[in-house]
Parts: structure tokens; C-alpha cells; sequence
């Protein structure tokens, strides 16, 4: 472990803050059940608490069992949250750390402080800077980037152009804003044919601030637009669209430690047979095998694990990080993306990529935790 809790002093007390609004909700509830099952319960006191797809902050019960996929089913907040539960309220008072219990017709229950907030929300109203940003104004320590490097990493516009400003290589791409479609649907698809006509089919139709692979549509012509710019728009007003790199997909996991942050081992993510490319299916239900670790030269290795330190830094994040590359036909990287909350189920490559490269899954919660309670809040 990376640090000790003196045997006078009380255990810190973890919220482990999950669900959300967002369309990656179900895979934030498993991430969640996966963390409270492997949390030290003999150095921290856990307080789980859900957030519903309506937004409600609810009492949930620490029962990671139920928190699994199960059968293809997905599951949610709604299915853990205490009977009755109330709401919980986090109080935007930095000199106060209770979390309060409040039920109609009933006096608020105050349930304690809360020492450090462990947010494993994916997507918007959670890994995009506002759950960020309501903990600063608390006062309350919490795991992972704040509000800049969390609102960077999840608009892929603004991600990319951070890099590019920090000397990273990014694939060619554009993006078609809400205001730009409301002026003209029919000048914004224009758009994307001659992105095409200069960067070749297939492209690949993204929401601009989405995560999980939600709402990705790979398009091989022009009649397969319309289609695809539903689904993007569907999760989220604002879209990317990026051309096709071919070559192969190389992940690396950043941590922050003492010293620093450091890359772990690469993975790489192999074809998937039945997919056209690594979307949501591929991640979660048929459970897509990544080679850990990836078969690079040693120089690849470096340079893919340089490059995810890089982009760490570049996008000033904290605490953890999953870079994602292509590896191009000609030897060089190019990075598609960062995630400041990567997915923590018992099949997701950031900690196998840890536990490959020595920290196991217990001691990668532990260094998280303490990382985040070594760090104050407000500006730093």
C-alpha cells in the first residue's frame, strides 16, 4: 500500500459517488460496484452514495453483487438505493464536510463528514467538471482531475486542440456545433462530405462530449449520414466527426504517485470480429479481450508511455488517466483521447494495465484515495 493510517487516528471517511445522469449511467454503477468490493475496509469508512438518472443523490446499499451486468442486463442507481431513501445534500460550505439526509416531513439527519469524495461518474454531470466544481465550492477532497483537465477531457473538440497546442499528434477531424446545425442542416452535412472528400470514407460520427463508446457511428457514404448524426446528436448537441486511422489501437494507464505521474505497461485492444469498431457492445457485453501487455518493441513502449505522460500533463489532470493511441502503419502514434474517470469493472483495461505493471486493484483504490487527501482544493 502507499501509505499508513496511524492506528490513533479515525479511518478516513470515502464517498464513492456513482451513477449520474448521463448515458454511461449503468457503467458507472458497475465501475462503482467493483471499487466497493475491492476498497480496504480496515483503512477507510465508505459511504456509497447513487445518484439516479434524474439527478437525485440517494442513500444506496454497499452491495456490489448487485451492481454487476447481469445477464445483459444493465444495472442502475434505482435498483440499489436504500427503501425510501430521501435525498443527500452535500453542503456548499468548505468549512463543513457532513453530508446531510433529508426525507419530506422529516428533520435532516445529519450522517457525518466525509474526508474524500471518490467520483466514479462517466460523461456529463459527473466527468466533465460540474461534480468537480461543487466540490470545490464544499471544500472536499475528492479522486481525480478538476474542473479544467475534467470539462478538457470530455469535450473531444477542445481535448484535441489542447493537445495539438502541446505537440501531440491528433487525427485530421471537425465538428458541427448546435448552433451551426440550427443555421442549416443542409450546409453542416455539406461540411462532413467534404471533410470526406479530403480525408476519404469511412468516418466515424462521435458525440462531442460522450464517453463508453455511446452513440458512435461508423459511416462508409453519404447514406449512411443522416442516421449517424441522429444517434451523436442524440447524447449530445455537439458532434465530431473523425476520419479513419488505420492502424493499431494501444491504450496506456497514468497514475499519479509522490513523484509524479507515471505510465503503466501499454494494452492494445485487437479487432473485435463481430464489431465494426470497439463500441459499447464490444467494451461491455461481449467482453472484447485487450492483449495486456500490448506486443510492442521497447522503443514503442516508451514512446506510448512518454506520450500518455504527455497528455496527462498537457490537459493538467490529476490522480489517473487512460491515453488512447493508434499505433499508424508507418511506426508513429497518434492519440485519440484521454479519460480522466476510466472505467474500473473487473474487465476494464486501466487496472489490468496497473496490475500488470505491479499495482494490483485494492492498491490502485488506496493510491487514488490518498493522493486525493494529500491535495487541497481551490486553486493549486
Amino acid at each position: 500500500m502507499s501509505s499508513e493510517s496511524s492506528p490513533q487516528s479515525p479511518k478516513p471517511r470515502v464517498a464513492v459517488v456513482f451513477g449520474g445522469r448521463s448515458s454511461e449511467h449503468a457503467i458507472s454503477v458497475v465501475t462503482a460496484g467493483a471499487v466497493l468490493r475491492a476498497i480496504d475496509r480496515t483503512r477507510y469508512d465508505v459511504l456509497p452514495i447513487g445518484i439516479t438518472t434524474d439527478g437525485q443523490w440517494a442513500l444506496t446499499a454497499d452491495d456490489p453483487a448487485r451492481m454487476a451486468i447481469s445477464e445483459r442486463r444493465l444495472p442502475s442507481v434505482e435498483q440499489v438505493a436504500e427503501p425510501g431513501s430521501g435525498g443527500v445534500l452535500l453542503p456548499v460550505d468548505p468549512g463543513r464536510h457532513e453530508v446531510v439526509y433529508t426525507e419530506p416531513g422529516s428533520v435532516p439527519k445529519d450522517l457525518g463528514e466525509v474526508d474524500v469524495v471518490l467520483p466514479l461518474l462517466h460523461g456529463p454531470y459527473g466527468e466533465d467538471g460540474t461534480l468537480q466544481g461543487l466540490l470545490e465550492l464544499s471544500g472536499v477532497p475528492y479522486v481525480g482531475a478538476g474542473v479544467l483537465a475534467s470539462a478538457i477531457g470530455m469535450d473531444k473538440e477542445y481535448m484535441k486542440r489542447v493537445f495539438t497546442s502541446f505537440g501531440l499528434p491528433v487525427g485530421p477531424y471537425t465538428v458541427i456545433r448546435p448552433r451551426e446545425w440550427r443555421a442549416g442542416p443542409a450546409a453542416a452535412r455539406q461540411k462532413i462530405v467534404d471533410f470526406a472528400a479530403e480525408h476519404g470514407w469511412p468516418l466515424f460520427i462521435k458525440p462531442a462530449r460522450a464517453g463508453s463508446s455511446m452513440g458512435i457511428s461508423r459511416v462508409t457514404d453519404v447514406s449512411g449520414l443522416d442516421a449517424a448524426i441522429a444517434e451523436a446528436q442524440s447524447h449530445d448537441p455537439k458532434i465530431i466527426v473523425e476520419s479513419l486511422l488505420s492502424g493499431r489501437e494501444i491504450e496506456c494507464g497514468v497514475l499519479e504517485f509522490e513523484d509524479g505521474p507515471r505510465a503503466s505497461v501499454p494494452a492494445e485492444i485487437p479487432p473485435v470480429s463481430s464489431h465494426d469498431f470497439y463500441d459499447f457492445e464490444a467494451k461491455y457485453i461481449d467482453s472484447a479481450e485487450g492483449i495486456v501487455p500490448a506486443p510492442l518493441t521497447p522503443e514503442q513502449t516508451e514512446r506510448v508511455r512518454e506520450l500518455a505522460v504527455l497528455a496527462f500533463e498537457a490537459a493538467s489532470c490529476e490522480g489517473l488517466v487512460r491515453a488512447d493511441f493508434f499505433l499508424q502503419d508507418n511506426g508513429e502514434f497518434v492519440i485519440n483521447e484521454i479519460n480522466t474517470m476510466p472505467g474500473f469493472t473487473p474487465i476494464s483495461m486501466y487496472p489490468r494495465m496497473w496490475e500488470a505493471t505491479g499495482v494490483d486493484y485494492p492498491e490502485l483504490v488506496d493510491r487514488l484515495i490518498q493522493a486525493a487527501l494529500r491535495r487541497s482544493t481551490g486553486l493549486r
